[in-house]
């Protein structure tokens, strides 16, 4: 990829399980702005994302910076770094890599033909996740019992009968919530089976996604705090399968990912 010139600004498409980005090679210059998030990532006059990665240059691995279609700038993405980690691997002839976010040091590798990423250890403290004030993060004082957890991003879980059978829109209200400062993602979580959990979620700064890789963790992670699961589990979304595995040096997501074409940006 190129640095943007009077031919236009190289991009790469990528989604995993249908939660699409539009990925930029910022090592060749490229800079990011709110207003060129807000433009690319428009689906009927731009190219349409969930979010956008801009990837940056860092030691042996490299940096992601991430936006949200609405300009909003986000500390993680789970499906844009293992899409970029997989792209970045094939391009070295590796099976690991080093990935820096505002989570901080991530690694990535291949494992079983599938591409996973260390999520970091989960966020519990309120402080931290952030929330506005000290109350129990795993029974939050909001309508319908939900649960916080911090993925580098803030997440809410409300555990339902049937997720299907929920209107995603009306939870994602809660998006706002005042005990979330920085806005908040919103999921809506079933169990399924044993250690199997079926998500929909509501993404902050974006709206309903196909899938959602942090907030895959956040469930994973409080529903181990709840008792519904164990700490390896399947998140089925709208857009596949995802598999979670909490383990002591962090949280491991595993799934697949897709590269789906590359084009040039000329708005």
């Amino acid at each position: 990829m190129a640095t943007r010139s009077p031919s236009g600004l190289p991009f790469m498409k990528m989604h995993g399980l249908g939660n699409d980005f539009v990925v930029l090679d910022g090592r060749d210059g490229v800079r990011v702005d709110a207003a060129l998030a807000r433009a690319m990532g428009d689906r009927h006059r731009g190219v349409g994302f969930d979010q956008l990665a801009l990837i940056e240059a860092e030691g042996e691995g490299l940096r992601l910076a991430f936006w949200n279609s609405d300009g909003s700038t986000a500390g993680a993405c789970g499906n844009a770094t293992r899409c970029v980690a997989a792209w970045e691997m094939a391009r070295r002839g590796t099976d690991a890599l080093a990935i820096r976010t505002e989570r901080g040091l991530l690694r990535a590798e291949m494992q079983g033909g599938a591409v996973a990423v260390n999520m970091g250890a989960p966020i519990l403290d309120w402080r931290a996740i952030p929330l506005a004030q000290d109350v129990d993060t795993l029974h939050l004082p909001i309508e319908g019992d939900p649960a916080a957890t911090g993925m580098g991003n803030p997440h809410c879980t409300f555990f339902v009968a049937d997720a299907e059978a929920e209107d995603l829109a009306a939870w994602g209200r809660f998006e706002t919530h005042p005990l979330f400062p920085e806005r908040t993602n919103v999921q809506v979580v079933s169990l399924l089976g044993e250690d199997r959990l079926r998500m929909r979620v509501w993404e902050r700064g974006v709206g309903p996604t196909l899938a959602s890789g942090s907030s895959s963790c956040a469930v994973a992670v409080a529903a181990a705090r709840r008792g519904v699961s164990g700490r390896s589990v399947e998140i089925v979304l709208d857009g596949g399968s995802l598999h979670i595995d909490w383990r002591d040096d962090g949280v491991w997501m595993r799934g697949p990912t897709a590269h789906v074409f590359d084009g040039v940006w000329h708005g």
